[in-house]
């Protein structure tokens, strides 16, 4: 094996991945070619998956209109340049002396992730410090799950960003190449994050370190190892598919890699329709083994992938020109899959579909897209035409949420986040409003003033920045100057604002305990952000997490900038921090130099004692601090409120506040808050000396009641034998809205559909609250909008919709 001397030059560099396996071909020994020819399975495997591709045959389409396609997609929150990635491959330093490092760089160079081997040649830190782009790890599951564990928590750290679990290896085919050539790994060539001598010979680490006894159980044991989403590699049948969907996995990779290659066994695009079929868009699926060319990419999305893995070439690639080689094999895959989808008439890889293939070749897969509604005369616009965030699913959620309710009038419906309307009265709005004229009139405002004030746009940080910042030191202790405050529409506008003044470009970073809130996910991809999750416990975000979390994206040259959280009764899952974590959490923030957006909607709502604020506990403008007035005071009146002191100093010198910055941009997004809205919940606040807690008495006792009784409705409707049984547990929090509910199958759409229909109970997938996958076996219970009879009858019906999903899923 000896990598040439000088690599080819950009003039008589391969122009096709045949020409590169051409090129790369005498720069290795014939036991090393083989080796790495050979996959992970023996010649019949290969054989098999490039025959399925050249079966198959792509329709042309002329006078398609179309332009210049776009190969981007999206998968598990990232967004890459094709839908490619490189596969899982052992000892890239075979190939060339940087080995995955100098992959790394290839990979980034073209935008799309690197799945990096258990048995990677160089260190997760090296690679993830090259690395611009996502990487992922594969897994192997040993013997010794410590050694499993101690990889997958290095990886974690390191910046990777998702697990791929390779199913099929326990029981490795023959490799005859191998065999007759007795290879062994040259000298220098070791996996360089395992230690023991069973990991250095290619036949006796996975004969005798690799788990044989695997069963379903492994994903549950995963998820106490990592946060990271847990993708499947080695699925081959439909049923398996369901079943992994069904356990949680976030992603299934179509593959016989693992040795398996059974007589009369599916190559894997033989086998990618009917899985994808299962599967039915609840996860990705990817497919490996066979891809060769840019026609094979669409093939494969037009039966069903979302993306694939291209494996050898990438080696052949790597092995001709380094990290420019690995760039340019992903740049000719991208350019053919280009071609390709003008040559269909295929606009965008999620256009791709079953009709483009010859069907009796192939059984077709599902379609991938909706029903296209036809457009009227005239016009052409398509989602493609369309910023990518109005086809992001988390742009749905919002809807679901306000809207659900209606579509199933005789359901009971633990879905939306609503105050209770009991407690409102239409005349108080006359009443508030006079209040505030009257305060006006008090103020020496002229009956013209008056006029103005209420008819006209007004200054767009608000009219009562004042009387919000008096509230604030009675209720909250919270002392900030009326400067310092932005009145907005609603608590979603004062995220979006913060969002968009604190990230500036692709470098910089949002944090976001997760599950959380789905306005500051939507309010992310709006502007093209992604937030990088940190999970959760039972009680709030771990202070730890969010460090590992700040570490590793610094590895990957990235600049964390915020972190979103909601320290009190959190949306969706109900938990509140303790005053330690909160202190541990301000005094993070000042350590690692970023800022805390604290929304804060739930806890005038809440009975007892509330702990102070992160705002009322920073003494470093840390804080800006996001309310709302619409759980509080006025839903309708959509009020809300950014507090943002932080010093800001421009080129000159001179000094102003984040709010000014947060001022400027919502003058170009709502010119300002409806001065009718501020001055009815104004003259609100008027009514109680500005204490908006003492407003709200009556309805913190009232949601305290709503909480136990669901509490104790839980209890009831499953005895602590049948929870055991069932597998079902929940959260108890102290107040807020919601709460968190665990079971025994996935809370899919379709799970919530059965619900709805066949028993009349509504509540909401926690997946929906997981920016990068997650919550796929609970659902959030919302208990303030409904009577105590209501919530009652509501258990009643989840318990039975609950016990019988779980029988089905049992059969």
């Amino acid at each position: 094996m000896s990598p040439a001397d000088r690599p080819p030059t950009a003039a008589d560099r391969p122009l096709t991945l045949a020409d590169y396996a051409t090129a790369a071909r005498p720069r290795f020994t014939p036991a090393v070619r083989d080796f790495l020819e050979g996959g992970a399975g023996d010649e019949r495997t290969l054989a098999a998956n490039t025959a399925a591709f050249d079966a198959v045959h792509l329709h042309p389409r002329v006078l398609a209109g179309q332009q210049a396609p776009d190969t981007t997609t999206r998968i598990l929150g990232r967004d890459w340049a094709a839908p490619l990635a490189i596969a899982p491959m052992a000892y890239h330093a075979l190939a060339h002396p940087e080995g995955e490092v100098a992959t790394a760089r290839g990979a980034g160079a073209a935008g799309v992730p690197l799945t990096v081997s258990t048995f990677a040649g160089r260190t997760f830190e090296d690679i993830a410090a090259a690395a611009t782009s996502p990487l992922w790890l594969q897994v192997y599951c040993f013997r010794d799950r410590g050694v499993t564990r101690a990889l997958i928590e290095r990886a974690e750290r390191a910046g990777f960003e998702a697990l791929v679990l390779t199913v099929d290896a326990p029981r490795l085919g023959r490799r005859l190449r191998d065999l007759r050539n007795g290879f062994e790994l040259p000298e220098g060539i070791a996996p360089a994050n395992l230690t023991g001598d069973g990991f250095h010979s290619p036949g006796a680490h996975a004969l005798a370190e690799f788990d044989p006894a695997l069963d379903w159980s492994v994903l549950a044991w995963l998820r106490t190892v990592s946060s990271l989403p847990i993708l499947l590699k080695g699925v081959l049948t439909a049923q398996d598919a369901r079943r992994a969907t069904g356990e949680g996995a976030q992603g299934i990779v179509v593959s016989n890699h693992g040795g398996r290659q059974l007589d009369g066994a599916p190559a894997t695009l033989t086998a990618l329709p009917a899985v994808a079929e299962a599967v039915d868009r609840a996860c990705p699926v990817l497919l490996d083994g066979g891809v060769r060319r840019g026609t094979d990419v669409l093939t494969a999305l037009a039966l069903g992938a979302d993306a694939v893995l291209l494996g050898r070439p990438a080696l052949h690639g790597l092995a001709v020109a380094g990290a420019d080689g690995v760039a340019d094999v992903l740049g000719i895959v991208r350019d053919e899959l280009t071609d390709a989808m003008a040559l269909t008439g295929t606009g965008t890889v999620t256009d791709a579909g079953p009709a483009l293939v010859n069907p009796a070749l192939v059984t077709a897969g599902p379609a991938r897209v909706r029903p296209a509604v036809a457009a009227p005369a005239g016009t052409g616009l398509r989602t493609r035409d369309l910023h990518a965030s109005v086809s992001d699913p988390v742009l749905d959620t919002m809807n679901f949420l306000n809207e659900i309710t209606t579509r199933y009038p005789d359901a009971v419906s633990f879905a939306p986040g609503r105050p209770y309307e009991g407690f409102f009265d239409t005349e108080q709005i006359f009443t508030y409003l006079r209040h505030y004229v009257d305060h006006l009139h008090q103020q020496g405002s002229t009956p013209e003033q008056i006029r103005t004030t209420l008819f006209q746009y007004g200054p767009t940080s608000g009219h009562i920045r004042e009387l919000i910042a008096d509230s604030l030191r009675k209720d909250e202790g919270i002392d900030v100057p009326p400067e310092a405050v932005v009145v907005t529409v609603g608590a979603q506008e004062a995220m979006l604002l913060a969002v968009r003044a604190l990230i500036t470009g692709p470098d910089d970073v949002l944090l976001a305990s997760s599950p959380c809130y789905v306005g500051i996910t939507g309010a992310a991809r709006l502007l093209d952000i992604t937030p990088v999750a940190v999970e959760e416990d039972e009680d709030g975000v771990r202070v730890d997490r969010l460090a590992a979390a700040i570490d590793a994206e610094r590895a990957r040259g990235r600049r964390p900038r915020a972190f979103y959280v909601i320290p009190d009764h959190s949306n969706p899952s109900g938990a509140t921090l303790s005053l330690k974590a909160r202190q541990e959490l301000l005094d993070l923030a000042e350590r690692e130099d970023i800022l805390l957006l604290e929304d804060s909607p739930y806890r005038l709502v809440s009975p007892g004692e509330r702990l102070p604020t992160l705002k009322a506990l920073d003494r470093n403008h840390r804080v800006v601090h996001i309310g709302s007035l619409s759980k509080t005071l006025f839903p309708g009146a959509r009020v809300g409120f950014a507090v943002a002191d932080q010093p800001v100093t421009d080129e000159t010198g001179r000094t102003t506040v984040l709010a000014d910055a947060l001022s400027k941009i919502k003058s170009m997004v709502t010119v300002n808050t409806s001065p009718i809205s501020q001055a009815l919940v104004a003259g609100m606040l008027l009514t109680a000396d500005g204490r908006a807690g003492a407003l709200n008495t009556a309805t913190a006792a009232y949601y305290g009641d709503a909480m136990r009784v669901t509490l104790d409705a839980l209890e009831d409707a499953f005895p602590p034998q049948e929870r055991t049984a069932l597998g079902v547990r929940w959260n108890e929090p102290g107040g807020g809205f919601f709460l968190s509910l665990t079971v025994p199958f996935r809370t899919d759409e379709a799970a919530l559909t059965q619900a709805a229909e066949e028993f009349g109970v509504i509540w909401t997938p926690m997946a929906y609250f997981h920016p990068q996958g997650g919550g796929e076996h609970a659902l959030r219970l919302s208990v303030s909008y409904l009577t105590h009879e209501q919530i009652k009858d509501g258990i009643g019906r989840l318990a039975r919709f609950t016990s019988a999903r779980a029988a089905t899923n049992r059969r």
